[in-house]
C-alpha cells in the first residue's frame, strides 16, 4: 500500500462534528461528484478506494438520513482497481448539493469554497481532510522530493484550496494539469504540518521518522563527499610533492638544498602517505603543518624552475 493510501485509510476512521461532516463531505462532492439532468438532477460520487466509498456513503446517511445506491464497477481487462460509485436521484441530489453550497440558484455553480462551509476552525480541517479524499495523492517520505498535491476541477475551487492552505501558511500554489488544476505543496516542513492538520496523525509520525532518517543519511553522505574529497586532494598534493622532489633529486641533487628544504624533502619521499601535520612532527626538529606546507611550496618553486613540473 502506498503512503498517499495509507494516509487516506486513516482519515477515514476520523469520527467529527456534524458541522464538520458537512465541510468534508462538500469537498468530497465537489471534487469527485458528477451531476446528471436526465430524468431530473442525479448525482454520482465515484472513487476507487473502498474505504473511502464506505466513508462517504457513511456521510451522506449521517447528515441527510438518506442511503445512496453503490454500484461498484469491475476493470478485468485493464486489471485496475475496481470503481466505486454513489448514486443520488431526484430530490435528494438537488437538495444536498443545495445544501452542501455546491450548487446555488438555478444550474449556477458556487464558485470557490462557500463561506458558510468554513467559518469554524474545525470546518476548515475538516473541508482540507474531504479535499485530499477526493483528489489528493503525496510522495512517499522517502522518495527523491517532497510533493503533496490535491486535483480539483475548477480553477476557482483550486485557487480557493491555496488560499485556504495558506491561511495556515502551508506555502500552497496552484498550476494546471491536464485534468484540472492542482493545488500542491512541496516542502516536506509544510506536508508534515498538513498531515498534522487534518487529523493523519500516524502518517506524520511515519512520515517524520522516514525523513530524519533520511536527513541523516543525506549529512552522512554529505560528510563521506567532503572527506573523501579532501583525501583526493592530499593524494593528488602529495604525488605532485614526491614527483618535484625526484626531480630536484635528478637534476641538482638534494644534498644542494638548505637542511630545513632537505628534510622535508627527505621525509616525504619516505613517507608519501602522512599528513603535512604528521610530517612536520617526523622532521628532527618539529614544525607545524603551515611551516611544513611552506617547505613544500619552496619546493615546488625550485623544481618548476629546473622545468616542466607537476605544479598546479
Amino acid at each position: 500500500m502506498s503512503f498517499a493510501s495509507k494516509v487516506k485509510q486513516e482519515l477515514t476512521r476520523i469520527a467529527s462534528k456534524p458541522c464538520c461532516q458537512r465541510a468534508e463531505l462538500s469537498a468530497l462532492v465537489r471534487i469527485s461528484g458528477v451531476i446528471s439532468l436526465h430524468g431530473g438532477m442525479g448525482l454520482e460520487v465515484t472513487t476507487e478506494n473502498n474505504a473511502i466509498a464506505r466513508h462517504t456513503y457513511s456521510l451522506i446517511k449521517e447528515v441527510y438520513s438518506v442511503q445512496p445506491e453503490v454500484l461498484v464497477r469491475k476493470k478485468v481487462r485493464l486489471k485496475k482497481n475496481n470503481t466505486y460509485a454513489l448514486r443520488l436521484g431526484p430530490p435528494h441530489a438537488e437538495n444536498i448539493l443545495r445544501d452542501l453550497c455546491i450548487l446555488g440558484k438555478g444550474l449556477e455553480r458556487f464558485e470557490g469554497i462557500h463561506p458558510e462551509l468554513t467559518q469554524e476552525e474545525c470546518c476548515r480541517r475538516s473541508y482540507l481532510r474531504g479535499a485530499f479524499l477526493a483528489g489528493g495523492s503525496v510522495n512517499n517520505p522517502d522518495s527523491v522530493s517532497y510533493h503533496l498535491e490535491i486535483l480539483s476541477t475548477y480553477q476557482d475551487h483550486s485557487e480557493a484550496l491555496c488560499h485556504l492552505l495558506n491561511g495556515y501558511y502551508m506555502h500552497a500554489k496552484w498550476l494546471e494539469r491536464k485534468k484540472g488544476y492542482v493545488a500542491y505543496i512541496k516542502e516536506g516542513d509544510k506536508i508534515g504540518e498538513f498531515l498534522n492538520l487534518i487529523g493523519a496523525h500516524q502518517s506524520l509520525f511515519q512520515f517524520e521518522d522516514v525523513r530524519i532518517m533520511k536527513d541523516m543519511r543525506n549529512s552522512v553522505n554529505r560528510l563521506v563527499n567532503c572527506e573523501t574529497a579532501n583525501l583526493n586532494k592530499t593524494i593528488q598534493a602529495a604525488m605532485r610533492q614526491v614527483e618535484n622532489i625526484r626531480r630536484i633529486d635528478r637534476e641538482m641533487g638534494l644534498d644542494q638544498l638548505p637542511s630545513r628544504l632537505r628534510e622535508v624533502a627527505e621525509m616525504r619521499l619516505q613517507h608519501p602517505e602522512i599528513s603535512l601535520t604528521e610530517l612536520g612532527q617526523m622532521l628532527p626538529r618539529k614544525v607545524s603543518k603551515s611551516a611544513v606546507n611552506h617547505r613544500l611550496r619552496k619546493l615546488d618553486e625550485i623544481a618548476g624552475k629546473l622545468g616542466d613540473t607537476a605544479t598546479t
